[in-house]
């Protein structure tokens, strides 16, 4: 059976990788514009479907795949928090998450191809940042580390330091809930 991450996500695929997991990554390039009034959850799970689906059709001879698509975003206040457009924005991201709890959402969609089979789920976790103040966005956003991740920050990197509380799946916060992920492929049919 093949696998195939349909993300470009370089920390997912280190989960995985680490999980025991051999795959072949397909970066999916779909349209991630919010819907008006769309809840944060139901737009993760549409992301992450999208992606599946999107790698999905890339599979090709009736080869037994699974494709496993994902999205994360971070909700602080009402405000949905994806990837800083730039260091301005990170900073902007950084001081909304100050000294608040947060939630970080993770979209998961399973596909089993050429079979059809499929499970979803979205799975939640709280993060609570400690106080910070001027100089440690500063400093925090000048290494670079901020770009490119939901919320504007790196758990498994110097971003860690800021949380001093997580409630849910730590892996979620990374942006793959690895036990959720097992579940999910349970459930499709996937045996180890």
């Amino acid at each position: 059976m093949k696998f195939i991450l349909a993300s470009a996500s370089a920390r997912r695929a280190e989960i995985l990788r680490k999980a025991g997991f051999v795959f072949d990554v397909y970066p999916a390039d779909v349209d991630e514009t919010l819907f008006p009034g769309e809840a944060a959850g139901d737009f993760v799970q549409r992301l992450a479907a999208r992606k599946a689906r999107f790698a999905a059709e890339k599979v090709r001879g009736g080869v037994q795949t699974i494709v496993i698509g994902a999205d994360t975003v971070v909700v602080v206040g009402g405000q949905l928090l994806g990837k800083p457009a730039g260091a301005e924005d990170a900073r902007r991201m950084l001081r909304l998450l100050s000294g608040r709890t947060h939630e970080v959402l993770t979209g998961l969609s399973v596909l089993c191809v050429p079979e059809g089979r499929e499970a979803h789920h979205v799975e939640s976790t709280s993060v609570t940042f400690l106080d910070l103040d001027d100089e440690d966005v500063e400093e925090y956003v000048s290494n670079g580390e901020p770009l490119g991740k939901a919320g504007a920050y790196a758990i498994q990197g110097l971003g860690g330091r800021f949380a001093s509380r997580i409630e849910g799946c730590y892996f979620n916060v990374m942006g793959l809930p690895l036990s959720r992920l097992w579940s999910l492929l349970r459930s499709v049919g996937w045996k180890d």
